[in-house]
């Protein structure tokens, strides 16, 4: 049996974990984790709703992030403000030990004076809906040219949904040495 130490996760995240009584890794966790923690290069994650692909691209992301940076280093994308709302939760938690690593997450639906607030302070890694990742783009409150790793998750519903346009342009926004993590 793997565990999550294992896997390579450091004593911040592994306290974390045990607090939330995360036990023993999933298959996409046990598959993904150690790729994504040390590995510098694109990744493709499948599996069924439900099996921990959030905590499986989140955790290594987490622990790449760098806490003095205080550029924008990670996106992820979410073709839903629900699904939006649960991965910011998931990595608040999961980040409780790893000091000054921000999380943001932002939506269509909320107030952006709010967001546009937040957004002048440090933001690590923000979680964002297409359409009002682009809508602060263009206000300039969003620069992407320092993001190191870019993560799609729900791809193929993206896709589906229709937003192909709204992602190559946020991808023409962003570093061409950047990491791309899909997920589906």
């Amino acid at each position: 049996m793997t565990t999550f130490k294992q896997l390579g996760l450091s004593d911040s995240v592994l306290k974390v974990l045990s607090e939330l009584g995360f036990e023993k890794p999933t298959e996409i966790q046990e598959q993904a984790i150690p790729h994504l923690i040390k590995g510098n290069n694109d990744f493709i994650g499948l599996a069924q709703t439900g099996t921990g692909k959030t905590a499986a691209f989140g955790l290594p992301l987490l622990e790449r992030i760098d806490p003095f940076n205080n550029k924008t280093q990670a996106l992820v994308l979410a073709p839903t403000r629900e699904l939006g709302q649960q991965i910011a939760e998931h990595l608040d938690k999961f980040s409780k030990y790893l000091n000054k690593v921000n999380v943001l997450a932002i939506y269509g639906g909320a107030a952006i004076s709010n967001q546009l607030r937040s957004l002048q302070k440090t933001q690590q890694v923000i979680i964002a809906t297409p359409g009002r990742l682009i809508d602060l783009i263009r206000r300039k409150a969003i620069l992407l040219d320092q993001l190191k790793f870019l993560v799609l998750d729900e791809a193929d519903e993206m896709l589906n949904m229709g937003f192909k346009e709204d992602l190559d342009k946020i991808l023409s926004y962003t570093p061409a040495d950047k990491m791309t993590w899909l997920f589906s």
